[in-house]
Parts: C-alpha cells; sequence; structure tokens
C-alpha cells in the first residue's frame, strides 16, 4: 500500500489516507512513445493536484511557479525551497501520475556532483519520481551522471525559460537553420545522454517533428508540434487564470472572469448584510 492524502475542505488539512499503488512509473512513461500522447499539466498545491491527477500521466511541479504563485518577473529567482515545499505538496494531492519536478536556476549547472545534491535533496524531500532540469548538449554529461545514480531526467530544449536573459526574451526558438541544429542536436545529446522524456518548447512546428522522430524518448511539446508523444500546459494559462494568454496556449476556462464574478457577489452580501445568514451562524440551543 502506499499513502496519498485528501484534502479536508472544512478544514484545509491534508490527511494521509491509504491507497492502492496504482501511481504511474518512469518506466512505462518511456513506454509509451508513439502511442497514447502523454498528458502532462503543471501543479503547484496539493489541491490543485487532486483535481489534475486522475486525468493526467505527468504532473509537472515547475519552476514557472515563480510567476504564477510568488509573481516574480521570470523563474530565474527561484529556490531549491521554494521547488521542495510546493513539490512535496504535489505529491501529497496526488496518486496516479508521475510527479516530476523543475530544478531552479542555480542548483545544477555547475557540475554534475551539484546537479545530484540538488537532485537527490528535491527527491528526499518531494517523495517525486524524477527532476527537469533545462539545456542540451551542454548538459548531457550532468543527465548521464544523474541517470547512472538512479535519478529520472525529463530533458528540457527549445525555449529554455531560465535562459531568458541569454535569449534575450521569450521568442519561439528555430527560425533559422543554425539555430534549428542546434536544437536538433540539444535534443539528441540528452535523449542519448538518457532522459526519459524531452519537452520542447517554443520550436518551429517541422524542427518538433523531427526531434520526435529522432529520439527514442518520448517528447513533450509546449509551443511545438501535435506529432509530439504528448503535451503540456501550465495549468493556470490553460484555465484562464491571467489575462494574457500565450499564443500556444488554449484556454479551457475563463476561471479568472468567474472568481471576480463570486468576490464581487460576496463583497455585494457582505456590504448589504445578506450575508451570513441563519444557515451559516451558530446558535446556541
Amino acid at each position: 500500500m502506499s499513502v496519498t492524502h485528501s484534502l479536508d475542505t472544512s478544514t484545509s488539512r491534508a490527511n494521509p489516507v491509504p491507497s492502492p499503488l496504482k501511481r504511474l512509473t518512469v518506466p512505462k512513461l518511456q513506454a509509451m512513445k508513439g502511442s497514447e500522447p502523454i498528458v502532462m499539466l503543471t501543479a503547484y498545491t496539493a489541491r490543485m493536484a487532486q483535481l489534475l491527477d486522475p486525468h493526467c500521466d505527468l504532473l509537472l511541479v515547475g519552476d514557472s511557479l515563480g510567476q504564477v504563485i510568488y509573481g516574480l518577473p521570470s523563474t530565474v529567482p527561484v529556490t531549491l525551497e521554494m521547488m521542495c515545499a510546493h513539490g512535496a505538496a504535489v505529491v501529497r494531492g496526488s496518486w496516479h501520475a508521475v510527479v516530476a519536478i523543475d530544478m531552479p536556476f542555480g542548483s545544477y549547472e555547475a557540475s554534475p556532483e551539484q546537479a545530484f545534491a540538488s537532485a537527490a535533496r528535491v527527491l528526499k524531500e518531494t517523495g517525486a519520481a524524477a527532476v527537469k532540469l533545462e539545456g542540451g548538449e551542454a548538459m548531457a554529461e550532468t543527465v548521464a551522471f544523474l541517470v547512472k545514480r538512479g535519478i529520472p531526467v525529463v530533458g528540457h530544449v527549445g525555449l529554455t525559460p531560465q535562459a531568458v536573459n541569454a535569449l534575450g526574451g521569450y521568442r519561439a526558438r528555430g527560425r533559422d537553420e543554425a539555430e534549428a541544429a542546434k536544437i536538433l542536436a540539444d535534443a539528441r545529446a540528452v535523449a542519448e545522454a538518457g532522459c526519459f522524456a524531452l519537452v520542447l518548447e517554443g520550436v518551429m512546428e517541422e524542427i518538433a517533428a523531427e526531434a520526435t522522430r529522432a529520439v527514442s524518448c518520448p517528447t513533450i511539446g509546449i509551443g511545438a508540434s501535435a506529432t509530439c508523444d504528448g503535451q503540456v500546459l501550465v495549468t493556470e494559462d490553460m484555465l484562464g487564470l491571467f489575462e494574457r494568454t500565450p499564443r500556444f496556449v488554449k484556454r479551457y476556462d475563463d476561471l479568472a472572469a468567474r472568481i471576480s464574478e463570486a468576490a464581487a457577489t460576496y463583497a455585494g452580501e457582505v456590504r448589504s448584510r445578506a450575508f451570513p445568514t441563519e444557515d451559516q451562524i451558530y446558535r446556541t440551543k
């Protein structure tokens, strides 16, 4: 038996609940290459993990939490402490999907040894199954070092948000032959180094399709191609919680408007003393 956690919505407390060991495994995800598409979304909290988990094969605790949760200008300021805290919450809130956690900027680039120390800490403190790190050929040695020591790795090439300062922005990559060739070389390098899955972000469609054919591990697209072996989006983007919608995002709801409407209704009822009513008040008998 494994242990997951059920969120008691009356107290907002996570209570441990035994559940059958049904969580997907890294080898099972690897075997999905070229078959059923892999469904991946980001999650940063236990409650969101509970809601997404039944529908996903892979939950990513992305360093995008820097912007989504903390209001930071980029992912660069995100720390290991942040990733471990949110990663542990997502693991507690899920039982089915593989959970992978982003390695934040500065926690793995210096050396394979630094990467191992950071990744080991993440897996120990969270209970997650894998880590994700950005970078292509330059990170291949590090990927191989981690994989040989029992740490499953998700790669990430193309538009790499942690390198936004070097890239000069978030524009799609692969618009010229040299850049396209580099993306393909990066994809091959980290796949051959042992990544069990590879995120292709913000690249020209034909490059994503070619990379998917060229590597043996599943590719997961975000602003890439429908021919990738899976897709990922930032959940809050997909749910319409922000005003700006990137081109590669399809909004499946408009939760921002619905939350604003609910808050406005609540505010109106408080100010008019329509809330609370007898149904929400405790009285002695």
